[in-house]
């Protein structure tokens, strides 16, 4: 059997280091499918799961991904390699979900039946917690969810990015395309919203879990 060629550096680079954003969408924009397909593949997860966090509904996030990066691909040419692609692409994606909600009034499923389908809730758990610390924490967290079904959608955006993505207040300002001044206010309303809808349920004093938010 002939032996293998030894692969040269420019080969070993192209195997082990991967595109950048910016140098994807540069190939995407000159014809090649295998760019976008890579940015699809890099960028899939993040939008499904910002939008089911939003509409509570896997199957329809999955549709709204879709639509998400079928605009992508026709705005793809307006593209500001200035900024980082993921908060172009998700300010798209946080564009066509909201909208969304606003026009239909989704219907949201029960946390248990997405957590069943494989979405993440709200993640209150410990380390090192004891069972009944967990179940309580879980509670917790159901809570959480259905409290924040009760907020405006651009409060539950901005909740969602900066306790769920983690982002700071410019990330989310970019991504929503409003002031930061305007994300601190949805921060601050949305916060005192589910302190009273948590209350409702009988969580007194829960509304504490979001309240020290003092960050960028």
């Amino acid at each position: 059997m002939k032996p293998l060629a030894r692969p040269t550096r420019r080969e070993i680079r192209l195997v082990t280091v991967p595109s950048s954003d910016s140098e994807l969408v540069a190939q995407a924009l000159a014809g090649s499918q295998p760019a976008y397909s890579a940015l699809v593949a890099r960028y899939s997860s993040a939008a499904v799961n910002f939008a089911a966090r939003i509409v509570r509904d896997r199957a329809l996030a999955e549709d709204l991904a879709q639509d998400a990066f079928v605009r992508a691909f026709a705005r793809l040419s307006s593209y500001d390699q200035q900024r980082k692609f993921s908060s172009w692409f998700l300010q798209i994606v946080h564009n066509i979900t909201v909208d969304y909600v606003r026009r239909r009034r989704v219907e949201t499923v029960s946390l248990d039946e997405l957590t069943e389908a494989g979405h993440p809730g709200f993640a209150m758990n410990t380390p090192g917690a004891s069972p009944a610390e967990q179940t309580e924490q879980a509670a917790l967290g159901r809570a959480l969810a259905r409290a924040l079904e009760t907020v405006r959608p651009e409060y539950r955006a901005a909740v969602v990015l900066r306790y769920q993505e983690g982002l700071s207040h410019p990330e989310i300002a970019e991504i929503m395309g409003v002031p930061v001044g305007t994300v601190k206010t949805h921060l601050h309303r949305a916060r005192k919203e589910l302190a009273l809808a948590m209350s409702r349920l009988g969580w007194s004093g829960a509304g504490s879990e979001t309240a020290g938010d003092h960050g960028p």
